[in-house]
C-alpha cells in the first residue's frame, strides 16, 4: 500500500521517488541499539548500516540490500516514549512544517538537514500523535516492499475520527474515504489508499495515547508473535483477521508497539 512501484518480484517491489503525503520511512528510538538490532535482525532478517552522523547515533535497517526502516539512540536524558515514527512524504519540507503550525498541530524537532540524504521535521497532530515529514535528496525512503519483513501500512489510532483526519486531509492534501469500522477511515492520495485512522475512544492505551502504528509484513502471523514473545518481546493483540489480511499487535523488548500482518495489504 506504498507508492511508486519501480519492478516487481519474487523479493518485493522497489521503489522510486514517493508522492508527497506518502509514509516513505519509518524509524524507532530507542536506548538500547545493539540489543533492538539484535530483536529485529532475528525477527524479520535485517541487517544493518550506518546512517547520517547528524542524527546522532542512528543505523539504516537493510533487507536484500534495500533500506527499510531507521533505528536511533534516545539521549540518556530525554525521558521519551519508545515508538515507530512514520515519515510523510514531502517536496517542501518547511512549508509542510508551517502549515502543521498553522492547522493546529506542534513541530518538535527541525526542519533540519540530515547530510546529503534528505531534510526532515518531527511533529505531531492536534490530538498529540508524532509523525515525521521527510524531503527526499539522496534517500528516497524505504527502497523494497510487498516482502516479510518491510513495512505494509500504517494507521493512526485516535479517540475519534473527523477532527484529526480533517487536519491530515489539510496539511497533506488526502482525500477520505469511509472504512468498514464504526470509526474509521482511510486516506487516499488520487484514489489510492495510503494510511488509516481508526477512533478507538475510550478503548485506546491511557500510556499512550493518540499515536501511530506501522504494520510489517510477515509469512505467518502467529509464528511472528512467537518469535517476539521468544525474543524478549510481548502480544498485545492476538492474531486475528482484520481488513487487510491476519494481524496481530505485539512491542520489541523496550517496548515499542507494532503490529504483524500476512497477507497482501
Amino acid at each position: 500500500m506504498t507508492e511508486a512501484p519501480e519492478s516487481a518480484g519474487p523479493n518485493g517491489r522497489a521503489h522510486t521517488r514517493y508522492t508527497p503525503g506518502t509514509p516513505c520511512w519509518v524509524s524507532l528510538m530507542v536506548h538500547d541499539m545493539a540489543a533492538t538490532q539484535a530483536f529485529y535482525e532475528e525477527l524479520f532478517g535485517w541487517e544493518f548500516q550506518p546512517g547520517p552522523a547528524q542524527l546522532g547515533p542512528y543505523v539504516r535497517a537493510l533487507l536484500d540490500g534495500q533500506e527499510v526502516a531507521g533505528i536511533g539512540r534516545l539521549p540518556p536524558d530525554r525521558h521519551l516514549p519508545v515508538a515507530w515514527t512514520p515519515y510523510l512524504a514531502s517536496d517542501d519540507v518547511d512549508l509542510t512544517a508551517e502549515t502543521v503550525r498553522l492547522c493546529g498541530g506542534t513541530v518538535g524537532v527541525g526542519p533540519l538537514e540530515a547530510g546529503d540524504a534528505g531534510r526532515l521535521a518531527i511533529g505531531s497532530d492536534p490530538s498529540g500523535a508524532v509523525f515525521g515529514v521527510w524531503q527526499a535528496a539522496t534517500h528516497l525512503g524505504t527502497g523494497i516492499t510487498g516482502a516479510p519483513g518491510t513495512p505494509a501500512w500504517n494507521e493512526l489510532l485516535t479517540f475519534e475520527t473527523a477532527a484529526v483526519a480533517k487536519f491530515y486531509e489539510t496539511v497533506f492534501g488526502y482525500e477520505e474515504k469511509r472504512a468498514a469500522g464504526p470509526d474509521e477511515v482511510t486516506l487516499c492520495l488520487d484514489g489510492r489508499p495510503v494510511a488509516g485512522v481508526r477512533g478507538a475512544g475510550h478503548a485506546l492505551p491511557r500510556d499512550r495515547g493518540p499515536h501511530w502504528l506501522t504494520y510489517f509484513e510477515v509469512v505467518d502471523t502467529e509464528e511472528a508473535a512467537e518469535r517476539v514473545t521468544g525474543l524478549g518481546g510481548q502480544v498485545l493483540v492476538p492474531a486475528h483477521d482484520g481488513a487487510h489480511g491476519r494481524t496481530a499487535t505485539v512491542t520489541d523488548p523496550e517496548g515499542a508497539r507494532f503490529a504483524l500482518i500476512q497477507g497482501p495489504c
